[in-house]
């Protein structure tokens, strides 16, 4: 079998699956999932923002917020199960979607193949928690950027990633600013949902701009302790200038992402 067969194959394989409605189920529960962790990583935002230092506002933080509510345990399995389907949808998508040609079809495939990245990780934190077992984004981000500084070209390497991060943002920036979000929509959701993702998707560009930010400090001052992921993005924002206020207005978006999400989890091209 030649090796053009073999990608035929693995393609004709990526698209059935993509169309089975026991992966298109799961990628609506992984969005709803989704849509929960943001409301609570909102919550956390607004809670730093008015001068609470408890949970940290990130992934981990949400998740251990959900292991201390009633019923919490099952509901963690119930994340891990729609991010793991959520990141095996993003799988068939990156190998056996319609991405058009050119650029658009690269951009597109490696879009897919980050977010399978993404929602693997968050499975990964809910399972965690829920075997009961602590995990801490900030530090997990801070030795990971440390192990990749030890790297040859190490530096370069970390400041590749903060670029790429800062661009991640701002195309979130631009998809709410231009609303074209919707585009990954069967039908018009109405207008609450429109509102919500357009803050959302700018909210959360800004807080991943400053990651990335973060990453970049990281790799020019050589200190692994300056990427603290999300978490320590949202702190960097508490520590500027009117720091409550831009923090509260970033966790009222990022609650907005949360609202779209779910609306996502109905209306999604599947």
């Amino acid at each position: 079998m030649g090796s053009d067969e073999v990608i035929d194959k693995a393609r004709s394989g990526a698209r059935q699956a993509n169309d089975h409605p026991v992966v298109q189920a799961m990628a609506r529960v992984g969005y709803a999932a989704s849509g929960l962790i943001h409301l609570l990583i909102a919550w956390l935002a607004l809670q730093l923002a008015l001068g609470s230092r408890g949970e940290s506002a990130d992934q981990s933080g949400a998740v251990e917020l959900l292991q201390d509510l009633p019923m919490g345990q099952p509901l963690l399995w119930v994340l891990a199960a729609g991010f793991a389907g959520l990141a095996l949808w993003q799988v068939t998508e990156a190998i056996g979607g319609w991405h058009g040609d050119g650029k658009e079809a690269v951009f597109s495939r490696l879009k897919a193949t980050g977010k399978t990245g993404v929602y693997l990780a968050l499975g990964w934190t809910c399972a965690t928690v829920a075997r009961g077992h602590n995990t801490d984004s900030q530090d997990q981000s801070a030795q990971t950027t440390g192990e990749l500084l030890k790297l040859p070209g190490g530096m370069i390497l970390v400041g590749i990633i903060g670029v790429a991060v800062v661009g991640i943002g701002g195309y979130h920036v631009v998809k709410g600013a231009r609303r074209s979000f919707l585009q990954d929509l069967v039908k018009d959701p109405g207008d609450v949902a429109e509102f919500a993702g357009a803050v959302g998707y700018i909210a959360k560009g800004i807080a991943l701009v400053v990651v990335g930010g973060l990453f970049g400090l990281a790799a020019a001052t050589d200190r692994a302790s300056e990427s603290t992921g999300l978490g320590g993005a949202l702190t960097w924002i508490l520590e500027q200038p009117f720091g409550p206020w831009l923090l509260g207005a970033v966790a009222l978006g990022l609650a907005g992402y949360g609202v779209y999400s779910f609306f996502r989890a109905r209306y999604t091209k599947v």
